[in-house]
């Protein structure tokens, strides 16, 4: 039995997922939650994840709910196939791998997460959004991305001179903001600028990429 995806192309946390099972070479089935009939709020997608939110993954008789999770799972599962996310040969990469890991959870998705509602979500049912709150969230993330383009000038990714799960989780996020009129905040900073663009390139981010719907012209 494969692994099977439940969310949507278009989330960022199913498409985090998709890239980790990507990067390591496998296959999965994407199976649609229907957020806008509330499928995810009812017991079938509840016995999944409790807290009603997308993705789940389940993987025979194994179901996990947390996007990061998951594809810390999935690294480690396959953590001989396709590329080394985690570098579980080698402990101060790995902890390094883990620090940054910690950062983008902590520091970096909740604000560009904000600008990313702010600007796509909020549209999408009718309402404005708070251009004060965005304004805000967009001085916060100069402050963090200046910390980034510093690391990055020693280092090609963020745990070092290797691509790992803690680059790969900013994808989605960061993705969905390259659409949006504040491009100039990673653009303006050019280790942030040559990271993004490496990691957006890789086989694994462009076939998700083909998903991550929101903000198309």
């Amino acid at each position: 039995m494969g692994l099977k995806l439940h969310g949507l192309a278009l989330s960022t946390c199913t498409a985090r997922v998709a890239t980790t099972i990507y990067e390591k070479g496998q296959e999965f089935e994407l199976i649609p939650v229907n957020l806008t009939t509330g499928e995810h709020k009812q017991p079938g997608f509840l016995a999944k994840n409790p807290f009603g939110q997308i993705p789940a993954l389940e993987d025979g008789d194994l179901t996990l709910f947390e996007s990061r999770a998951i594809a810390s799972y999935v690294a480690e599962k396959y953590k001989d196939s396709g590329s080394d996310l985690i570098r579980h040969n080698n402990l101060k990469e790995a902890a390094l791998v883990k620090v940054w890991s910690e950062v983008e959870s902590q520091t970096f998705h909740p604000v560009i997460s904000t600008i990313v509602h702010q600007h796509f979500i909020l549209p999408l049912f009718g309402q404005q959004p708070d251009q004060a709150v965005i304004d805000a969230n967009l001085e916060k993330l100069k402050n963090i991305l200046d910390v980034y383009d510093s690391r990055l000038k020693s280092s090609k990714y963020l745990a070092g001179d290797f691509f790992s799960i803690a680059d790969l989780n900013h994808f989605p996020y960061l993705f969905y903001f390259m659409r949006s009129p504040w491009t100039s905040v990673v653009n303006d900073r050019p280790h942030v600028k040559a990271w993004w663009e490496d990691i957006s390139s890789r086989p694994s981010s462009k076939k998700v990429a083909e998903g991550l719907a929101l903000g198309q012209k």
